[in-house]
């Protein structure tokens, strides 16, 4: 009922009220379908979506006017995932949109022949998503943000933010897909940088609230949050909590700074969705997944909001201000 009533609330807004419903129902007998398959929210997804929309226009398409949209969010339950997939695919849409991995699995375990376009963190090879990166083969193609690799950098910034902190937590899901890789990548890198790294979980908002209690019981210095759905479904929550304990906190994506998060190191979400975008366009005007390379980030953005690190009591080092892609004031 939950992807229903997201459906109907977007169509509604692009084609205006009562009466877009039934259009919309028109619509698709003459124009294409994309459905867009994701474990989060609506809430949680106007990043993406202004990215995807951004890529489809630049390819010609204007949701509502030559193609339309069926929209299924899982509202943070990844059971329903495969459901939500099947559903898709007995709609016979053209293509799917799979904002993460998981979308990613069961959409595939959906359909063999409905094209799909995913948008994963680690490498969709090694995730068994593709047989190879230049030669996708199969319905499936899509973007590698590269997000489950780049905890090791972001640790040493915030290192280089926070020198005097001589330990840094690392919070994770302990049920993401990726996180061995991303924990065995941060653990690796911190006897480099010179920092030792305890590892904190989080996978419910229940754990959420526990963690963040252990965390001030032990003082903690500075944190570096991973990566995941349901940490990026939760981007006010979490800047609040870091805000309301004064914690140094590093994010992955430039969303948590803006909500008054500290930092962020990571891909952009608006252009990594314009890029699943500009192929999923691709493929509406006929072109086939397995022909179409899995493309990979190639800017990522360093992100600092000044104002929460004048609150935190931190002087933010000019190295870094240069650095930086944004500096928020």
């Amino acid at each position: 009922m939950a992807s229903y009533i997201g459906r109907r609330k977007f169509l509604a807004t692009l084609l205006g009220g009562a009466a877009a419903w039934p259009l919309a129902a028109r619509a698709q007998q003459t124009m294409p379908v994309v459905g867009y398959l994701n474990q989060g929210s609506p809430e949680s997804d106007a990043s993406r979506l202004t990215g995807l929309r951004r890529g489809l226009n630049q390819s010609g398409y204007v949701e509502g006017r030559n193609f339309v949209v069926e929209y299924r969010w899982a509202g943070n339950q990844a059971d329903r995932l495969p459901a939500l997939a099947a559903d898709l695919a007995q709609l016979q849409v053209t293509v799917i949109v799979a904002a993460g991995l998981l979308p990613a699995r069961a959409a595939r375990a959906a359909t063999t022949s409905i094209p799909i376009v995913f948008s994963v963190g680690a490498d969709p090879v090694q995730l068994g998503l593709v047989a190879s990166l230049n030669r996708p083969g199969g319905n499936l193609t899509g973007f590698n943000g590269f997000v489950g690799e780049l905890g090791a950098k972001g640790l040493a910034l915030l290192h280089d933010l926070v020198p005097g902190a001589a330990t840094i937590d690392f919070l994770e899901n302990p049920n993401s897909p990726i996180f061995e890789l991303t924990t065995r990548d941060v653990l690796a890198a911190a006897p480099v940088i010179g920092v030792k790294v305890q590892i904190s979980r989080a996978g419910t908002d229940r754990e959420l609230d526990a963690a963040f209690a252990s965390l001030v019981q032990a003082r903690t210095e500075a944190l570096l949050v991973g990566s995941d759905v349901f940490f990026n479904t939760r981007v006010e929550q979490l800047a609040a909590l870091a805000a309301r304990h004064t914690i140094p906190t590093m994010y992955s994506y430039r969303e948590f700074v803006v909500a008054g998060g500290l930092i962020s190191y990571g891909t952009s979400l608006i252009e990594q969705y314009r890029q699943v975008g500009l192929y999923t366009g691709r493929i509406l005007k006929g072109e086939k997944p397995a022909d179409l390379p899995v493309m990979q980030t190639t800017k990522l953005e360093l992100i600092i909001n000044l104002k929460t690190a004048k609150t935190l009591g931190l002087d933010v080092p000019a190295k870094l201000l240069a650095l930086a892609d944004e500096v928020l004031e």
